[in-house]
C-alpha cells in the first residue's frame, strides 16, 4: 500500500541534530504570571499650569517571560515584560470633561538566584535593569504629562512550587524606585502564574521521533509581494474581531520582501522551530512613502495537515528584532529605527520532498511601547513563493 506521507530516509532522521533542542533552548524557559500592579500616578505627574479633576489607576497586570535561561541548578536569567491591562487615565484637565490615557510598561533583564529546593518548594530573589516607558498626553500641543524613557533598577523575590521538572506555579513580586528626574513614581507588581522550563529530552522520545520520519525542511528562501487590492480585511479580523494579532495606524499600500528560515528544533510530527532574517521594501498606502526594513525574527510553525503530496502548515513570529528606515510614515510617529517584525500565516510545503514552498501572511511592525512614540505598521497580504532545501 502506498503510504500517504512523505518520509525522509530513516538513516538521516536518525542523525537529525534537530530532534534535540539545541545548547540556547536547551534548560531555557519561558513563563506568565498575572496580579496587581501599583504606580501611583497624581497630580504630581501634570505639567504647572494643569489641573486634573481625577486620575484612575487600574491594577491588572500581565508579566510575560520572553525568554529566560538555566546556567546551573541556582543560577538564571532573563527578559520580561511588564504592562497593565488598562492604562492610567486622567479624567477632566482644566474642566474640559475629557478622558487622556498615559501608557506605561516596563521591559526587564534580570539574574535570579534560586534556593536549595525544599520538597517541591524553592524559593529565589531577582535584581537587574529595567528600562521603563511612558507614553503621556499633550493638550493644544503643550505637554501635560511628559513621555519618559529611562532605565532604572529592578528587583524582586518569589515562590516557586515545582509541578514537575518542566513546569513551575510562580508566586513573586517586583519593585522599581520612582524617578523624581521624570516625575515617575515607583512601580510594585504582585502575582501569580507558570514558568515553562525547555528540558533535554530523553534519548527513547529522540528515537521515537527520529522513526516516524516526517519531512521537516532544513532550511528555506522565499520571494514575497504584498498588495492592499484585497484590502486590509484579514488584519483587521485578528486584531480587531479575535485579538491574536496587530493591527496599525499607518499602512502599506505594497511591498516586496526576501525570507530566509533556518529550522533548529522539530518534534515528531507537528511542531518546528525555527530563526529567520528577512528583507522588506514597502510603499504606504497615504503619502506614498517608501522605507526598508532589516529583521531577525524567531518563528513558531505548526504543520497541521500531511497528505500525500502535500503538507499544509500554520506559522508565527513575534518581536524580531528590525532595523526601519523611516521613523514617520504616513505622518504617523513609528519610534526610533529599531522596531519589531511580527507575522503569521497559512502555507504549504509540496512535492515528494517538499521543496515547493507557497505561503500567504500578513505582517506588522512596531516598537512594543519601548519608546513612548509606538504607531504600528499594518502590512496587508504578502502572497509568498519559496524552495525548501532537505
Amino acid at each position: 500500500m502506498q503510504s500517504n506521507v512523505a518520509f525522509a530516509q530513516p538513516s538521516s532522521a536518525a542523525a537529525d541534530s534537530r530532534l534535540q533542542y539545541s545548547r540556547v533552548l536547551s534548560n531555557s524557559f519561558f513563563g506568565v504570571t498575572i496580579g496587581y500592579i501599583n504606580y501611583p500616578f497624581s497630580q504630581q505627574q501634570i505639567e504647572a499650569g494643569w489641573q486634573d479633576g481625577s486620575v484612575h489607576v487600574p491594577h491588572a497586570a500581565v508579566r510575560i517571560t520572553l525568554f529566560g535561561h538555566e546556567f546551573n541548578k541556582y543560577l538564571s536569567a532573563q527578559i520580561s515584560y511588564i504592562r497593565p491591562v488598562d492604562w492610567v487615565t486622567y479624567k477632566n484637565i482644566n474642566g474640559d470633561n475629557k478622558n487622556h490615557t498615559v501608557w506605561m510598561n516596563e521591559v526587564g533583564l534580570t539574574a535570579k538566584m534560586k534556593s536549595p529546593g525544599w520538597k517541591k518548594f524553592s524559593l529565589y530573589v531577582e535584581g537587574g535593569i529595567v528600562l521603563v516607558t511612558r507614553r503621556g498626553f499633550f493638550i493644544n500641543n503643550s505637554p501635560v504629562v511628559r513621555h519618559a524613557n529611562f532605565i532604572t533598577a529592578l528587583a524582586g523575590a518569589g515562590l516557586r512550587y515545582h509541578i514537575n521538572n518542566k513546569w513551575a506555579f510562580i508566586f513573586s513580586t517586583v519593585y522599581s524606585p520612582a524617578a523624581a528626574k521624570y516625575k515617575q513614581p515607583h512601580t510594585v507588581f504582585y502575582s501569580a502564574g507558570f514558568a515553562y522550563t525547555m528540558r533535554p529530552l530523553p534519548a527513547e522520545t529522540i528515537r521515537r521521533n527520529a522513526s516516524a520520519g516526517y519531512i521537516f525542511p532544513k532550511s528555506r528562501l522565499q520571494v514575497g509581494y504584498t498588495t492592499n487590492s484585497l484590502g486590509y480585511g484579514v488584519n483587521k479580523a485578528v486584531s480587531k474581531d479575535v485579538p491574536v494579532f496587530w493591527g496599525g495606524e499607518a499602512r502599506v499600500k505594497q511591498g516586496f520582501s526576501i525570507h530566509y528560515q533556518q529550522n533548529i528544533f522539530h518534534t515528531r510530527k507537528v511542531f518546528s522551530f525555527d530563526w529567520g532574517a528577512s528583507f522588506g521594501y514597502w510603499q504606504s498606502r497615504k503619502n506614498r512613502n517608501e522605507f526598508i526594513t532589516l529583521s531577525l525574527f524567531p518563528l513558531l510553525r505548526f504543520t497541521v495537515a500531511r497528505m500525500r503530496s502535500v503538507d499544509l502548515y500554520l506559522e508565527y513570529s513575534v518581536a524580531g528584532p528590525t532595523y526601519i528606515s523611516r521613523t514617520m510614515v504616513d505622518d504617523e510617529l513609528t519610534g526610533k529605527h529599531f522596531t519589531f517584525q511580527d507575522f503569521m500565516g497559512i502555507g504549504f510545503n509540496a512535492g515528494k520532498k517538499r521543496n515547493i514552498n507557497a505561503a500567504i501572511r500578513i505582517e506588522h511592525y512596531s516598537n512594543g511601547n519601548i519608546f513612548p512614540e509606538n504607531t504600528g505598521i499594518m502590512i496587508p497580504l504578502t502572497f509568498n513563493l519559496g524552495w525548501s532545501f532537505n
